[in-house]
């Protein structure tokens, strides 16, 4: 046993120092660690100490690659030694970028989040390219540091160089902007940029797809719709669409009530308690200019549209002050019109249906009925 301590003395005692070393360093990352997520919770928002322990993490493990590492190369020869330095200085450069790549990336987001609550809480503020920019910009950070990990193996070194070039972002970005991926990046690029429709402004896309939009990111404009479900859309298609912007320029509402009624009933009637329920409604809106109003035109415009097949078809033109009051003024007018024609005996006609049985057919129909 003194034969074997003799001779590995040296082996045994660089290991008791870098167990020491690495006692020390685990330590002292837990405790400088530790330290930074208390003083975060304190004094910024769970974000930044998720951040913190993230970061932690990550120099654990390079930690405890590190001393793996230098273990090994105590019973390896030169050369081998060479290599385990080597990697480890390409493990500790990735880590370092990975570290700060993260760190700048939070610290832009928290920026980003914290001009989005100060837009939002101005009246009129509009979010929408903090939004964007708060994707864009992370999304550069976090692809930057993928480079530059790249750059530490030599084998892709020529790909990141390439890629870092001028010539070499502008063929990258060609060549990607075909995939799908690209064109909604470049899509949402567009959507910021024009602004057809921005944060919170309620657009129609198709009879199904209407909503409020809640997000605008690289990949996808996010829509909730009334029911409160989400709707994800490619911002490549949604550029394709035909958007209905309810929101946009001036927000007022000229919505439609329309109503059939028979043509037994009294028209003159009719249209008269349609204009005067519309005028009466609380949320309909008085758009005539002083003109109008000194040549008698009425607050809201009634006509006979239409003579249909077996109704006489009305419309009320009714100004509402943005769409959700005007969806209100039609669904009110909806269940007042049908309770006041009921009253004055106007019939609102529904479809009927006119059979015509053959002789025979009556009488095999009767003979069922009496045997019944």
């Amino acid at each position: 046993m003194s034969d074997f301590f003799t001779t590995h003395l040296a082996e045994i005692i660089s290991i008791v120092v870098l167990l020491i070393l690495f006692s020390i360093s685990y330590g002292m990352l837990n405790f400088v660690m530790n330290l930074l997520i208390k003083r975060s919770l304190r004094k910024r928002p769970e974000e930044d100490a998720h951040l913190l322990r993230v970061v932690k993490r990550i120099l654990k493990i390079m930690l405890f690659i590190s001393f793996g590492s230098a273990l090994i190369a105590l019973f390896l020869n030169d050369e081998q030694k060479a290599i385990i330095g080597e990697n480890s200085n390409i493990l500790w450069y990735v880590g370092l970028v990975t570290v700060i790549s993260i760190i700048v990336a939070s610290k832009v987001e928290t920026f980003f989040i914290r001009k989005i609550k100060e837009k939002s809480e101005v009246e009129n503020g509009d979010a929408t390219s903090y939004r964007f920019l708060r994707y864009l910009v992370v999304f550069g950070i976090y692809f930057m540091g993928a480079i530059f990990v790249i750059l530490a193996f030599p084998s892709l070194r020529g790909l990141a160089k390439t890629a870092l070039g001028g010539a070499g972002v502008l063929a990258l970005v060609a060549g990607l902007a075909s995939q799908e991926t690209f064109a909604n990046i470049i899509g949402g690029i567009f959507i910021v940029a024009f602004k057809p429709f921005k944060i919170n402004d309620v657009i129609k896309i198709s009879d199904e797809l209407m909503g409020t939009v809640t997000d605008i990111t690289l990949r996808h404009t996010v829509i909730k719709n009334f029911e409160n479900k989400m709707i994800i859309i490619p911002n490549n298609i949604i550029n394709k669409e035909k958007v209905i912007n309810f929101d946009l320029g001036d927000q007022r509402v000229c919505q439609w009530i329309e109503v059939g009624i028979s043509y037994g009933s009294d028209l003159d009637l009719a249209l008269k308690l349609l204009q005067e329920t519309c005028e009466a409604h609380p949320l309909v809106l008085d758009v005539r200019s002083d003109e109008d109003k000194a040549n008698g035109v009425p607050k809201v415009a009634v006509r006979v549209v239409k003579l249909d097949d077996s109704s006489v078809n009305l419309k009320a033109w009714a100004w509402a002050e943005n769409f959700g009051n005007g969806f209100q003024v039609k669904c009110d007018m909806n269940y007042q019109m049908k309770k006041l024609y009921d009253q004055h005996g106007i019939e609102i006609p529904f479809p009927h249906r006119t059979m015509v049985f053959k002789e025979d057919q009556i009488d095999d129909l009767a003979k069922k009925i009496k045997t019944s």
